[in-house]
């Protein structure tokens, strides 16, 4: 678990401001300071869940490992980063509490990350958000 959370979001906040990222549409990212608001959701969450899976669909492999790197550092988890680099786009997925991480040829349109929250509680968080920007977590 992370403990990078220094926001005031209360948990109500966190998932309004996620909403919009439910997979299907392409809820775009227009400023920093909206970039910044949606990183502090996600982190918020994940102090109301056991653990997260990311799902990465990228144009390259490079692409979709650095957005593994940032958003598996962000959220507080080391995945194996020596996977195989595969031509064209790919699908990354990661779950930390299997283990598993594997990258695989990729067919679709979407491009982001999908974040699911993970929990055996039934007050616990289970929702999925995304297709979140590839770039989300990387901080200039």
């Amino acid at each position: 678990m992370s403990t990078q959370n220094s926001t005031h979001l209360t948990i109500q906040e966190a998932q309004e401001l996620l909403k919009p990222f439910n997979c299907i549409e392409n809820k775009s990212i227009n400023s920093e300071s909206e970039k910044a608001l949606i990183r502090q959701a996600l982190l918020v969450l994940i102090e109301h869940s056991d653990y997260q899976i990311l799902g990465i669909c990228a144009d390259t492999a490079a692409q979709g490992l650095s957005a593994l790197k940032t958003y598996s550092e962000a959220l507080g988890y080391q995945p194996n980063l020596e996977l195989e680099l595969i031509d064209g786009s790919v699908y990354i997925k990661f779950n930390p509490n299997s283990g598993l991480c594997y990258i695989d040829s990729y067919t679709g349109t979407h491009r982001g990350v999908l974040v699911s929250y993970q929990s055996a509680y039934p007050d616990g968080i289970n929702d999925m958000y995304g297709h979140l920007p590839l770039n989300l977590f990387d901080i200039n």
